[in-house]
């Protein structure tokens, strides 16, 4: 599986000169909330050996049809929430990349960047790709590429050997062993983790909270304007200087 390897990357939070660490399932060409954790930390972990969550979104996203979101699904062999990520296949990957970039070409053909959107969309399909979490990996990646984003990706089932170790616990064991002090988790986990804990191991938590973000879509009505689609949308119809700035527009509460 392809990792990046860019090391000696400062962090661009500037917290204490230390390095910022990010962690999240792997997601099948994500949201943009998704690639601004990325683009905030120094170091992203893919978690690929915890549970699947059946009916989130490691497998699935929405794109825009006809003015509204539209969900696309990958289909899964055996998808079930006792099994690791890693462990679940792709239900024939291959006839459902080809039916899913004609959808895409149907859609998005009129779209400003569909040429260079596209060809990315396809090159990420073609990799080689055995499972649900390679091919989220490979999608992040290529994504990453794309957007000359530095931050170093490497996947959990190859470093940590601590699966034992559940919820937070497991997540300050990373950090432990990272040596990092700023862990900067996306804003839904507010509820589960305390910063306390963390300052104890003199840790800095911080939550990533996404600022509107509106762009030109086929409509030129401002109204008509669907947020939060996959990436896929951003990179039709944004260059990539447009989608970096539209990464910057996040707080940390």
């Amino acid at each position: 599986m392809q990792n990046t390897s860019n090391s000696n990357i400062s962090s661009p939070l500037g917290v204490g000169g230390g390095r910022g660490l990010g962690i999240m399932q792997p997601y099948v060409f994500p949201y943009i909330g998704y690639f601004q954790l990325i683009k905030a930390v120094d170091r992203f972990i893919i978690y690929d050996d915890v549970a699947f969550i059946n009916k989130g979104w490691i497998n699935r996203n929405n794109i825009l049809v006809n003015g509204k979101a539209s969900m696309f699904t990958i289909p899964l062999v055996g998808a079930s929430q006792n099994r690791l990520i890693r462990d679940i296949e792709v239900d024939n990957l291959a006839a459902w990349c080809k039916k899913f970039l004609k959808t895409i070409e149907q859609l998005y053909k009129k779209a400003p960047f569909y040429k260079e959107g596209i060809q990315l969309v396809e090159h990420v399909l073609n990799l080689p790709s055995a499972n649900i979490a390679e091919l989220g990996v490979n999608s992040l990646i290529e994504i990453c590429k794309y957007l000359n984003i530095e931050t170093e990706i490497v996947e959990s089932s190859t470093i940590y050997n601590n699966q034992n170790l559940k919820a937070q616990d497991r997540i300050l064991d990373i950090c432990s062993q990272e040596k990092i002090n700023h862990y900067i988790n996306p804003i839904g986990g507010m509820a589960i983790y305390d910063k306390q804990l963390f300052a104890d191991k003199e840790i800095l938590l911080n939550f990533i909270k996404a600022k509107p973000i509106q762009y030109k879509q086929f409509n030129k009505e401002d109204e008509s304007f669907v947020p939060w689609l996959s990436i896929i949308d951003l990179l039709m119809f944004c260059s990539v200087k447009e989608i970096n700035e539209h990464l910057n527009k996040f707080e940390l509460v």
